[in-house]
């Protein structure tokens, strides 16, 4: 009986124990299972092969491409585009891998180390290195966030996003056709006050170098007008604007920019969230903007691309994102029409960056 009456007691003790654990539990820890019934698609690879124009690989040995190809065709990838192309030397080992291996399926884009700009025969050089990076192969410009947020001049100072004396870079790159795809600034919330009204406090709780203030080291505003500004300047000149420019959230600005700018298109790279909880306003972008927007996913995690189809795929409700402290709210798919899929997937990529292989979509 006395046995009995332990056992009773400590069961009483752990339900207790456990009902005070979830009462003290905090928002980082709380992530409830939806108990929602509805249909669902479970897509594995997309409805058509596509181009991804934002990928970074860091490795690209013959031994790495074998790899990376077989998670390719499974998801129906049929180019990997990698922004990591680097310059000189390290851009021609990765392109004569490509050539060795799987010519068709992989394009490299340079880089710029903008560090320096404003000594002597700087802009000169770096014209140089870029026209040579793209004769030996090189399809495309990316340009990293660090410009207008870490790299400094000769003197010290920020560089901006439009300063004249990277003008030659961007007007070479449409002198020579090849599109240039930029990352400026991050989200505006990473800018905002951490508190209880920021959509990104966990995430900044748990990167806190993310932070950002109005001079740390500018504001957002400055920083994206700085694009812009660099944008209309070049009007020969293809951009794509990595991450939608951060405007993912405010469709009717983008919409409004994409008028203003003809030369800009942008990618979906990193903000499929923002998308999937908007389906209505965001189908409606994508119908009437379906020839400016390209597929991108960024980091390279072949089972979070599913999430991706299935947002611009299916009409599913109510399903989540794979990383809590980018998107604690749910997601529905857009229901795109194929025409949009197709131009989205491939078709915009296909006429901005020059040289692939159209034959990979003879089918579609």
């Amino acid at each position: 009986m006395k046995i009995r009456l332990l056992r009773f007691s400590l069961i009483l003790l752990l339900f207790y124990a456990a009902e005070l654990s979830a009462q003290e539990m905090g928002f980082e820890e709380y992530n409830p299972k939806s108990t929602l019934v509805v249909p669902k698609h479970e897509i594995s690879k997309s409805k058509f092969p596509f181009i991804d124009v934002h990928s970074h690989q860091r490795s690209m040995t013959p031994e790495s491409l074998k790899e990376l190809i077989a998670d390719m065709d499974a998801l129906n990838e049929a180019v990997m585009v990698n922004l990591s192309g680097g310059s000189g030397s390290g851009l021609k080992e990765q392109v004569d891998n490509i050539e060795k291996t799987y010519p068709n399926r992989f394009v490299v884009f340079a880089n710029v180390d903008f560090d320096g700009v404003g000594s002597e025969g700087w802009t000169e050089k770096a014209v140089d290195q870029l026209e040579a990076d793209i004769r030996n192969g090189a399809k495309g410009l990316k340009v990293y966030k660090s410009l207008g947020l870490r790299n400094r001049d000769s003197d010290g100072n920020r560089l901006a996003v439009d300063d004249e004396r990277l003008d030659a870079i961007w007007a070479k790159c449409g002198e020579l056709g090849v599109p240039v795809l930029i990352h400026s600034a991050d989200p505006k919330s990473f800018w905002d006050n951490m508190d209880g009204d920021n959509e990104r406090w966990l995430e900044l709780k748990t990167h806190p170098r993310r932070k950002r203030s109005e001079t740390d080291p500018a504001s957002w505003e400055q920083i994206i007008e700085e694009q812009h500004r660099m944008f209309k300047k070049h009007p020969d000149t293809k951009f794509i604007n990595a991450h939608m420019g951060w405007y993912a959230n405010n469709l009717g600005k983008l919409g409004e920019l994409l008028n203003e700018i003809p030369n800009m298109n942008v990618g979906i790279s990193a903000v499929i969230a923002e998308l999937g909880r908007q389906p209505r306003n965001a189908r409606a972008f994508f119908i009437k903007y379906q020839d400016r927007i390209l597929f991108g996913k960024d980091s390279w995690q072949p089972d979070e691309f599913p999430t991706y189809f299935r947002v611009l795929e299916t009409d599913d409700e109510y399903f989540p994102y794979y990383k809590k402290y980018h998107a604690f709210w749910a997601m529905y798919g857009l229901d795109l029409p194929d025409e949009v899929l197709q131009k989205v997937y491939y078709k915009n990529a296909l006429n901005l960056i020059p040289g692939l292989d159209t034959s990979l979509f003879l089918d579609n």
